[in-house]
């Protein structure tokens, strides 16, 4: 089933008490991340984000409401669906509404709305301006209640993004005893959920097993509060994690089980991309469990799900799995080609710390690699993750570049390395033939060896494909699936 959306009763309501109510309704739909369902309670009054709210005979005060409400709209909706320009969008919406609010002197619903407009900021990378403004407004929030808490875990998110795991630990160990008040069940989720990333980021090799056990008691805190606000989206999410985390202590079944629950319940409110980012997670686990075959096969049906459904900025982490399952299987032809598409879609969504990850993932996974390839895919790790500060990532940072050290090329400038390691288009016609051989080859890989799908990647037909293979490429015959020859009719009756 979808989620429910509430029937809302407006027929005896003004038009200023309609929006309210609409506005308050939307939010309440946002809490259970269902933005569906917050489009369309505020539908009369706005078309979607990039458009402007029909505000037209609604008073000053509930204008301002309603462009703070879909400001917060824009800003959550742009980064759940990688909409171009949504948070400054978003800023503008609620800056608009700051003006009004401003200039009443409701400094309290001035400091409410800046906790909204650093949280734009920190979707969109500027970690000092959020931090900032949410510590400037906290200190006008100063009584405790729902706002000043939602404040609070946006400032730990904010501290973690930016590596002060610290920080954001003590943000919300010294304030336990507001988050145990707030009557919002969401909100009480919330603060278990970031508790468990912050204590699974803090994990290292010595005290990993322990960590790990941390996060996941909170992630089951968690659930608990999810499930009695009714969020199957948080929840789905919730049981993701702790399936992932549960692997990395070994325990499989387990594992396995929280994967299940987390995947019927985005089965059930049909979200199929949070399906698929369970299956990615699932592929994973099977990874772990020396699994690679199977690994291999879910990862690319997630990265197939992921596509069809739109959400390209999941599809990087399921190519990325996807490489390691082929690179584990000895494919390491199709295994490259996996791993630079991951770059390629990172590097065309400008997440350039994706992209980053991809390439280090080639360089530790594939032994192989050309020299050139080599040199390429550390020296773009490198820059790109240079603002990484997870020590995970500056280690294996550090243990790749032992692979580097061993070619003797020159230094390649940005913009060759990127494009060595950007996959090529597969245009065949326009090719010559000493080309034709790596075409063929690169789009057999991607197609899992089917001649009929490498055919439509090279714009060929199945015939000229198989004729050119088997009269100029014999030595291709390897990479492709097994031809299955039709047995010959015979006549009734002989």
């Amino acid at each position: 089933m979808k989620i429910a959306s509430p029937k809302l009763h407006t027929a005896h309501l003004t038009a200023n008490e309609e929006a309210l109510v609409r506005c308050q309704a939307a939010l309440e739909q946002k809490d259970k991340g269902d933005y569906g369902g917050a489009q369309k309670i505020m539908s009369g009054l706005w078309r979607g984000v990039g458009e402007r709210p029909e505000t037209k005979g609604l008073h000053a005060s509930v204008s301002a409401e309603v462009l703070l409400c879909l400001g917060i709209l824009t800003g959550w909706i742009g980064s759940k669906i990688q909409i171009k320009d949504a948070q400054e969008i978003a800023r503008n919406l609620i800056t608009e509404s700051i003006s009004y609010f401003e200039s009443i002197g409701d400094q309290k619903k001035v400091a409410a709305s800046r906790v909204e407009l650093a949280y734009c900021y920190w979707r969109d990378g500027e970690l000092n301006e959020a931090q900032t403004m949410l510590r400037e407004a906290l200190q006008k929030l100063t009584t405790e209640g729902e706002t000043r808490a939602r404040a609070l875990l946006k400032l730990a998110t904010v501290e973690w993004s930016a590596a002060r795991y610290s920080e954001a630990l003590g943000i919300l160990t010294d304030n336990a005893s507001l988050f145990q008040k707030v009557p919002n069940h969401t909100t009480k989720g919330a603060y278990h959920s970031q508790l468990a990333i912050i204590h699974r980021t803090l994990a290292t090799p010595e005290n990993r097993r322990e960590y790990y056990r941390l996060a996941i008691n909170q992630y089951k805190q968690a659930d608990y509060y999810f499930t009695l606000a009714r969020n199957p989206v948080f929840r789905a999410d919730v049981k993701n994690d702790v399936g992932f985390l549960l692997s990395k202590l070994s325990r499989f079944k387990e594992a396995h089980e929280y994967l299940n629950a987390a995947r019927r319940l985005t089965v059930s409110i049909r979200d199929k991309a949070r399906t698929a980012k369970i299956d990615e997670t699932r592929a994973q686990v099977l990874l772990a469990q020396g699994k690679f075959k199977e690994a291999e096969a879910v990862a690319r049906k997630a990265v197939s799900a992921l596509e069809k459904t739109g959400h390209r900025c999941l599809v990087p982490d399921a190519l990325i799995t996807q490489g390691m399952a082929l690179a584990r299987l000895r494919r390491t032809e199709h295994a490259e080609f996996v791993f630079q598409r991951a770059i390629e879609v990172a590097h065309q969504l400008v997440d350039l710390n994706q992209a980053g990850l991809a390439a280090l993932t080639l360089i530790e996974e594939i032994d192989q690699l050309s020299p050139a390839t080599l040199q390429a895919a550390y020296q773009q790790a490198r820059e790109w993750l240079a603002g990484s500060r997870r020590q995970e990532v500056l280690l294996r940072l550090n243990e790749a570049a032992g692979k580097v050290t061993a070619t003797a090329g020159g230094k390649l400038t940005s913009e060759d390395a990127t494009a060595i390691l950007l996959t090529k288009p597969c245009d065949l016609p326009n090719r010559i033939l000493k080309y034709e051989k790596t075409l063929i080859k690169q789009a057999l890989a991607q197609a899992n060896g089917r001649v009929t799908h490498a055919a439509s990647l090279l714009s060929v037909s199945y015939q000229a494909l198989s004729y050119i293979i088997e009269s100029r490429h014999k030595d291709l015959l390897k990479e492709r699936s097994p031809v299955h020859r039709r047995r010959a009719r015979t006549s009734r009756g002989t």
